[in-house]
């Protein structure tokens, strides 16, 4: 074998670098210290992690469930946890232990892989799109609803029997939400200008 050359002459899959999270190390670190001021790296907010969340109708029967499952798990390439009552409510005619939706929480290259296909595939996908709201949760995280998760390209149309929502929490570090705002529209979050009301016209005298 050559000197130097590795078996099977493979490149390991650890030195992989998603395109999003490329972008961050090389690009809107040095933006957001520029227009920050930050003195310190841990100051510089991040993406910490991506939670998927999705809704379970109260009589959906197994093959429902097993369904919601599979394409929660298409969309995030990740096994979805499913959640469950711990006691019954009766208003709502729900058991103890019953399925009431299922969740994933996205971490390191599977949480930039699916940011980059959210911002660059899905949501672009959705007609009439005009941006998001550009309000976060005061915290610097950013809740966004998906009505229609068929907008997401590892979901085969013909195979879905009932359309479900999405639920998407994206958590940084921000401290702040401006802080947070400026982190995602740096990645690529399509929020909607908000205009400033116009001035009133004096009135006369």
């Amino acid at each position: 074998m050559p000197p130097g050359r590795k078996s099977g002459g493979l490149a390991p899959m650890s030195s992989y670098t998603p395109v999003l999270k490329k972008l961050y190390n090389e690009q809107i670190v040095a933006e957001l210290v520029k227009t920050r001021g930050y003195k310190n790296k841990h100051e510089i907010p991040k993406v910490m992690k991506i939670v998927l969340n999705t809704g379970i109708d109260a009589d959906a029967d197994k093959n429902q469930i097993a369904d919601a499952a599979r394409d929660l798990g298409l969309i995030s390439g990740q096994k979805p946890v499913l959640t469950r009552t711990r006691k019954a409510i009766s208003n709502f005619k729900l058991k103890p232990n019953q399925i009431v939706g299922s969740f994933v929480t996205l971490r390191g290259n599977s949480m930039w892989e699916f940011l980059y296909r959210l911002l660059a595939v899905a949501l672009p996908t959705i007609r009439d799109f005009r941006g998001v709201s550009p309000k976060l949760d005061g915290q610097g995280n950013y809740n966004l609803g998906i009505s229609d998760f068929t907008i997401f390209p590892e979901i085969t149309v013909e195979n879905v029997k009932k359309t479900m929502g999405l639920d998407i929490t994206i958590v940084t570090s921000a401290n702040t939400d401006e802080e947070g705002r400026e982190l995602l529209k740096l990645l690529g979050m399509p929020f909607r200008r908000t205009e400033a009301a116009p001035a009133k016209a004096p009135t006369a005298a």
